[in-house]
């Protein structure tokens, strides 16, 4: 009897110690996430940014990352390629955007090397003067010039959380099956030597 209830005791630790692991690992799967955007989503400003950005808990990949900044009326309003500086991902904007809302719509790579995207919007009460020279305010998107670093910081008192992609592909969770593998080995192990200590006990009373 003292012997089925070691072997109780050691099966239930294991049994804890595999739901530790387990409840340990599941965090460590999930993406990288965005925090906060300038605008805040939902907000309104005097009249259209200089630059978007978009603040994520870890710092992105450059490869692939892409902001587009778009008014009512379809018309992408972004001057240039994206910059990432740090967690802080940036866009900056051409001059002459009208009044209205725009819609932000982000997709860069985390820092585990999976896509993440998703959107959001602001308003504009009045629209921005036209740059001098700027005959191609009307015809879209610029062509993409080389990134130059820049801060990046968000404007001042902003902390809003944007949307984010519900469909991002989710790596599978290695670490967890084989800390599973290994609660599974223990309790075998711990099985086998309860049978042989079982069996020595019955030897020992027989010889007796």
């Amino acid at each position: 009897m003292r012997l089925f209830r070691q072997f109780l005791s050691a099966l239930l630790g294991a049994l804890l110690l595999a739901a530790a692991v387990l409840g340990a690992g599941s965090p460590a799967s999930a993406h990288d996430a965005a925090e906060s955007s300038s605008p805040a989503a939902g907000a309104t400003v005097p009249k259209p940014p200089e630059t978007v950005s978009v603040t994520f808990n870890k710092a992105p990949l450059a490869l692939g990352s892409q902001i587009l900044v778009s008014d009512a009326a379809g018309t992408s309003w972004a001057d240039g390629g994206v910059e990432i500086v740090d967690s802080v991902a940036s866009q900056k904007l051409r001059s002459g955007a009208p009044a209205g809302v725009y819609t932000v719509a982000w997709r860069v790579v985390s820092s585990d090397g999976h896509p993440i995207e998703g959107s959001f919007t602001f308003t504009a009460a009045a629209g921005s003067a036209a740059a001098a020279g700027s005959a191609g305010a009307s015809t879209g998107a610029s062509t993409p010039a080389a990134a130059v670093p820049t801060l990046g910081t968000p404007q001042p008192g902003i902390t809003s959380t944007p949307e984010r992609s519900a469909n991002a592909s989710e790596p599978f969770p290695w670490s967890i099956v084989i800390f599973v593998g290994t609660a599974v080995g223990i309790l075998v192990v711990l099985g086998l030597m309860a049978r042989r200590r079982l069996a020595g006990t019955e030897q020992g009373g027989t010889g007796s």
